[in-house]
């Protein structure tokens, strides 16, 4: 895949039409705002960044599924968040989430890709998965050079894929619901309604969410860029303002 050097002014424009996408079928998101049609979450992967996230939207009322290769750790984790929370499969928590939260080392994303084929279809997927050589091999260098985005959405074939929970410690993630919209979530996707259904999850947990663009700045939305750490939403739109696809 050819690697495009948009110029600021264009990437502006791209921003905008996704957004104005997102706000065709913003319907969605306003019924998830008053508590109804909240759609069932898949988490593949219940480390510190699933656990955290399961955790808050759990909280927020909705149907959780955390899954991972240890049922029963994810089992006793399900009883106690307990309100609708669950425990399953990998391939159980895809079948059951109409969202699905990927947030496994990214070296899993091949297999997981080959072993959940079509119940990945279709489905909005938030990809919090970060590529490090170290850990997860080639596949990690390839996601860095090409865009962890790009190459995510071509290791899980068929799923709407929004890069998002990716530069702030896991932590934080199951904290900053005490303080709503202060700190900014840099997200990036191409698909207009599952940004718009990204949009409200994040929302839901107390960040405010930033689109920064299409899935080709997913390469920014990782450990050691501009966009990493934390920012206020002002803050990660001047950053994402210097940066190109």
């Amino acid at each position: 895949m050819k690697n495009h050097s948009f110029g600021p002014t264009l990437r502006r424009r791209d921003v905008l039409r996704l957004a104005a996408a997102a706000a065709a079928v913003a319907p969605f998101g306003s019924a998830l705002a008053q508590g109804a049609a909240k759609p069932r979450l898949g988490l593949i992967g219940s480390g510190n960044v699933g656990s955290n996230l399961g955790r808050v939207w759990a909280a927020k009322g909705y149907e959780v599924m955390f899954s991972s290769r240890d049922l029963e750790a994810d089992k006793r984790l399900a009883a106690q968040v307990g309100g609708k929370a669950r425990a399953g499969t990998p391939q159980e928590a895809a079948a059951f989430g109409e969202v699905l939260v990927f947030a496994v080392p990214y070296g899993a994303l091949p297999e997981l890709g080959k072993t959940l084929g079509s119940a990945l279809k279709g489905k909005v997927v938030i990809d919090a998965c970060n590529p490090f050589a170290q850990r997860d091999g080639e596949i990690a260098n390839e996601a860095r050079e090409q865009g962890a985005g790009t190459v995510s959405a071509r290791l899980l074939p068929g799923a709407r894929i929004v890069r998002a929970f990716n530069a702030v410690g896991a932590a934080r993630m199951g904290a900053v619901n005490a303080t709503p919209g202060q700190v900014g979530m840099p997200m990036a996707g191409d698909d207009a309604q599952a940004i718009t259904i990204a949009t409200q999850l994040i929302r839901d947990i107390g960040f405010e969410p930033v689109l920064v663009g299409g899935l080709a700045m997913g390469k920014y939305l990782m450990p050691g860029t501009p966009l990493a750490g934390e920012h206020s939403p002002d803050e990660i739109r001047k950053i994402a303002a210097t940066l190109k696809p």
